[in-house]
């Protein structure tokens, strides 16, 4: 590709290929990047019939991975021994994170094209698991944007990269309390929220998002949104109170409760983990081209485990910073188009990583470095 942008293209490329190795973490070069406008065409036209979701395959794909999920949960409360009991909540994990993830779909589909998909993936799971879309809806968007990816202004980045070594397994471990923190969102303060004002901002501007950024406050919802978000909040908030009202009076086993706060810790723990690989997290808040938000973003292509840890078309997560409105099940096809339209020396090319177990210990190295500093 002729242009500028070729020799950060290489060494991105080079990056990419040695990312099983511990000692890839050769920072790129994001801060002032030219947008690679040859690629950001090509993208364009060469994804346009791709555009339109198709609504058996987003319901068929949610409620066929809803249903074994529940199932499996199911089967984890009544095992009869502990070794089913374990073979069925990773079951259910592996499913009900699959189904939990069309929330980020959500966040990007025009809802006329699929109508009716937000309100039943809301009630079939993100109400029962205490997740509904409004944690979600209006903070990722964010973090699409042009100009606050990467910034102290987006509410989904933080430049890990860069931090000391404790701060991954801190990261890590807040993942694990997730359920306790729905439980007493929805259960506690969003109920008392509506006796005090003041409470209420709180509760709206740092515990309504699912954000990693402890600097970010969001704004209290508008319009059309905010009957969205306040259905589907009371949902969240009689699910938490019923579950601490049986579990308190006996009505709920102990077991069954636990054993649904594990599967949602779990699928918590398992979705920070693929947080912790859609970006390469190097950015120190400079506003960034396109290309360079692509380039600081994870493709992971290849191999059968992507479509376990990221699954819902996000191992295809640096393609979809470049098309964010492209449906998930078209993802693998926009790939293998600008794959061959651009060459194996292309700055696309740069985004694609071969494995989760690379990418982890790339990180992990370059926090070492950021102790020695």
């Amino acid at each position: 590709m002729a242009n500028a942008m070729n020799s950060l293209a290489l060494d991105a490329t080079a990056h990419a290929r040695v990312a099983d190795a511990p000692v890839a973490t050769a920072k790129i070069r994001l801060s002032g990047m030219a947008d690679d406008k040859a690629m950001l065409r090509a993208a364009a036209e060469l994804t346009r019939d791709l555009q339109t979701p198709n609504p058996r395959i987003y319901w068929t794909d949610f409620l066929g991975s809803a249903a074994v999920g529940y199932a499996a949960l199911a089967g984890a409360i009544l095992a009869p021994s502990l070794g089913w009991a374990l073979a069925s909540g990773v079951l259910a994990v592996l499913a009900l994170y699959r189904a939990s993830l069309f929330i980020h779909e959500i966040t990007h589909l025009k809802h006329s094209l699929l109508p009716g998909f937000r309100v039943g993936w809301n009630v079939l799971l993100g109400i029962p698991m205490m997740l509904p879309s409004f944690m979600y809806e209006g903070i990722h968007t964010i973090h699409h944007t042009r100009t606050r990816y990467g910034t102290v202004e987006d509410p989904e980045y933080l430049p890990l990269a860069l931090m000391k070594p404790w701060t991954l397994p801190v990261f890590l471990f807040v993942s694990l309390l997730m359920p306790v923190g729905l439980l007493l969102r929805f259960g506690v303060l969003g109920p008392l929220s509506l006796l005090s004002k003041k409470l209420r901002r709180i509760v709206v501007g740092r515990y309504s998002g699912l954000q990693i950024n402890p600097k970010f406050e969001r704004k209290s919802p508008e319009g059309e949104f905010a009957k969205q978000w306040r259905w589907q909040e009371i949902g969240a908030s009689m699910v938490a109170v019923a579950l601490i009202a049986t579990v308190a009076t006996g009505v709920l086993p102990l077991k069954a409760f636990l054993t649904y706060m594990v599967v949602i810790s779990g699928v918590a723990v398992l979705n920070q983990v693929r947080t912790l690989v859609a970006h390469l997290w190097e950015n120190e808040g400079e506003p960034l081209t396109v290309t360079a938000q692509y380039l600081d973003s994870v493709n992971v292509p290849g191999g059968f485990l992507p479509y376990l840890w990221a699954p819902v078309g996000l191992r295809f997560h640096a393609l979809h910073h470049l098309l964010p409105s492209l449906p998930y099940h078209s993802l693998g096809e926009a790939h293998r188009r600008l794959s061959e339209a651009l060459g194996t020396e292309s700055t696309y090319q740069g985004a694609n990583y071969p494995t989760l177990r690379g990418l982890m210990a790339r990180l992990a190295a370059s926090t070492m470095k950021a102790r020695a500093r």
